[in-house]
């Protein structure tokens, strides 16, 4: 692609305060093109408007110049839109298309052509006081189709799963930081509902409160298959079996009628009017931000609205007022 050869040593500097170079564990500022890549660049990632209005400026094929600025128009970006981002077609996957325009990119400009690649955020899933030596995640693997051939995946999550340790150790690179949940520390009941990956700070927080013999513990968790996806199985069950955790499962494509967590909320809501209203609970949801949130929130104003005999105008200020004190907590992610 770029007139140079990937064993080729190159320097970095940084001209730019608010992006300073990588950490040197990651990448040294003296380093090899392929390093740079492999190890800093995020070639998998989907392209943005920049990125094609860079390779236009130093394109001179006619045909790829004039497709290149097409996508940088007003006009072109239903077009960008089909050709990049409903296929989820990757950097890597554009230069192979546009190939006679990438070879006149000067190698100052690949920083500014690709991002550096993202750092993952992950909820930690384990108690340090429950397991003070272990730190635990819940991933799903990212792998899909589009209309592309190639099969899309994941970047971190397909790093992760494919570590081999029979190779030797393998070191990863992590920091933590504060959830954005404010969990009670009293004896206080906690409804938490968390779909998919979504349960993995709930399973840290229950072990906490096992450790602790507290109970008043109420989990909504779905999922699409109970035999494929059901997480934490048997972690539920054994807090269920010494009476910390009261479990309500949605499997949503095992019946021909999707069944979805908001739909359990609906189910139990007299039990959830109490636990609220009657006894100070808080409620945490957790998960993905597209409409499972929503859909949620909406649930628990119709529970309310109901078995507290309001308007809705008076649920849904009754549930702001909730998210106000921090009895009512989200944390999202897309």
């Amino acid at each position: 692609m770029v007139q140079v050869g990937s064993n080729q040593h190159i320097q970095i500097s940084s001209n730019d305060p608010d992006h300073p170079l990588p950490h040197p564990w990651l990448l040294q500022s003296r380093c090899t093109v392929w390093q740079l890549v492999q190890n800093y660049l995020d070639i998998n990632s989907i392209p943005r408007r920049s990125f094609f209005e860079i390779l236009a400026l130093f394109s001179d094929d006619e045909m790829e110049k004039e497709k290149l600025e097409e996508f940088c128009t007003a006009d072109g970006q239903e077009e960008l839109f089909s050709y990049c981002n409903r296929p989820r077609r990757t950097i890597l996957e554009v230069l192979e298309d546009f190939h006679k325009t990438i070879s006149k990119v000067p190698l100052t400009y690949l920083m500014d052509l690709i991002p550096a690649i993202k750092p993952r955020s992950f909820s930690i899933a384990s108690s340090n006081k429950a397991l003070p030596t272990e730190l635990h995640i819940l991933m799903a693997v990212v792998r899909y189709r589009s209309k592309l051939v190639k099969p899309r995946e994941g970047l971190c999550s397909n790093w992760l799963a494919n570590l081999n340790l029979k190779n030797g150790e393998v070191r990863i690179p992590i920091w933590v930081t504060k959830s954005n949940f404010k969990f009670p520390t009293q004896h206080t009941p906690v409804i938490m509902v968390g779909p998919g990956t979504g349960c993995a700070p709930f399973r840290c927080f229950l072990q906490e409160r096992a450790k602790e013999s507290i109970k008043d513990n109420v989990l909504f968790f779905g999922c699409r298959y109970e035999a494929k996806d059901f997480l934490c199985k048997e972690d539920w069950k054994q807090f269920e079996e010494k009476n910390i955790l009261r479990l309500f499962t949605a499997f949503s494509r095992d019946q021909e009628d999707k069944v979805y967590v908001q739909h359990k909320i609906k189910e139990n809501g007299t039990l959830l009017w109490e636990l609220i209203h009657s006894r100070d609970a808080y409620l945490f949801i957790a998960g993905n931000s597209k409409q499972m949130p929503n859909g949620v929130t909406d649930a628990l104003k119709e529970v309310i609205q109901q078995e507290g005999h309001m308007t809705a105008e008076q649920a849904s200020e009754y549930v702001t007022n909730l998210e106000k004190v921090k009895r009512f907590q989200k944390e999202t992610w897309s």
